[in-house]
C-alpha cells in the first residue's frame, strides 16, 4: 500500500473514531449529570480523551508517510513510534487516574458513593457495544496498513471500553446496595489499562532502538536465502526494527562457478 493510500486510509478512520468519540462523551457526560453517577462522569472524560489520541495516531502516521528530504534521508519512520509513545503515555496517564480515583473512594467509604440513575446504567451498557465496535473498525484498519500508532489508538479505544464495563458493574452494584463495587471496579480495570500503555511503550522503544527481529523470523529469512539458486551459506545475517519497516544486511557464500 502507498503512502498515499495509508494517509486516506488513517484520516477516514480517525475522522470515524473520533465524530463517535465526541458523540458518546457527550451522552454519557449528560447521563452522568442527570443520574448523579461520577462513575459515568469519569468514563466521559476517559472517551474524550480518545479524541486527543486518535488524532496523535493520524497526525503520527501523516508525518512517517512524508518522503526522505535533505533533513531526513532515510524517511520519516519513527515519526509514528514518536506518535505511539505519545499515546501510550495518554494511556497510561488515564489508568492511573482511574486508579486513584477508584482507592480514593474505597477509602472514604460507600457513604460518599450517591446512588446513581438507570439512565447512567444504560449509557454503561451502549458505551461497552460502541466502544469495542469501535476497536475492532479501528484494529482491522491499522493491521490493512501496518500502523502501531494505530494499533495503539485501537487499544485505547478498547481501554474505554474497559472501563465502561467497570462503570456498568459499579453503577449497578451501588443501584442494588453494593456502592464500593464501583470503586474495586475501577482499580481493578486501572491495571489492564496500565499494562497495555507499558505493552505499547515497550513496542514501540524497540522500533525506535534498531532491535532486531525475533528468532523465527530471522530463522524463516535464512532459509529463504539458502532456497535460492547459488546460495551455499548465509555468513552473516542482520536485522533491525526501524519505524514499521525491518531492515536486513546479509552476507552469503556462493559456488565460485556462479561468480
Amino acid at each position: 500500500m502507498d503512502s498515499k493510500e495509508i494517509t486516506k486510509t488513517a484520516y477516514r478512520v480517525s475522522a470515524v473514531t473520533a465524530a463517535v468519540n465526541i458523540i458518546l462523551s457527550l451522552f454519557k457526560l449528560a447521563a452522568g449529570v442527570i443520574s448523579s453517577s461520577g462513575a459515568m462522569i469519569s468514563d466521559a472524560v476517559h472517551s474524550a480523551s480518545d479524541v486527543a489520541g486518535t488524532f496523535i495516531a493520524a497526525i503520527g502516521i501523516k508525518m512517517s508517510a512524508k518522503a526522505p528530504d535533505k533533513d531526513h534521508q532515510y524517511g520519516h519512520d519513527r515519526f509514528e513510534c514518536v506518535s505511539a509513545l505519545i499515546l501510550s503515555a495518554v494511556l497510561f496517564a488515564t489508568g492511573a487516574g482511574i486508579g486513584i480515583s477508584g482507592i480514593r473512594k474505597i477509602i472514604g467509604g460507600a457513604g460518599e458513593i450517591p446512588t446513581p440513575g438507570a439512565l447512567a446504567l444504560c449509557a454503561a451498557a451502549l458505551s461497552i457495544v460502541v466502544k469495542e465496535a469501535v476497536y475492532r473498525y479501528t484494529m482491522r484498519a491499522a493491521r490493512k496498513i501496518s500502523s502501531s500508532a494505530m494499533k495503539a489508538d485501537a487499544w485505547h479505544q478498547r481501554s474505554d471500553a474497559l472501563s465502561s464495563v467497570g462503570s456498568f458493574i459499579g453503577i449497578l452494584g451501588a443501584r442494588m446496595g453494593v456502592k464500593i463495587l464501583d470503586p474495586i471496579a475501577a482499580v481493578v480495570i486501572c491495571v489492564f489499562i496500565m499494562k497495555t500503555a507499558l505493552d505499547i511503550f515497550t513496542e514501540s522503544v524497540g522500533k525506535m532502538t534498531d532491535r532486531a527481529c525475533d528468532d523465527s523470523t530471522v530463522d524463516m529469512m535464512r532459509e529463504i536465502i539458502l532456497s535460492q539458486e547459488g546460495v551455499m551459506s548465509v555468513d552473516e545475517l542482520k536485522t533491525r526494527i526501524f519505524g514499521d519497516g525491518v531492515y536486513v544486511e546479509v552476507e552469503i557464500g556462493v559456488a565460485r562457478d556462479t561468480v
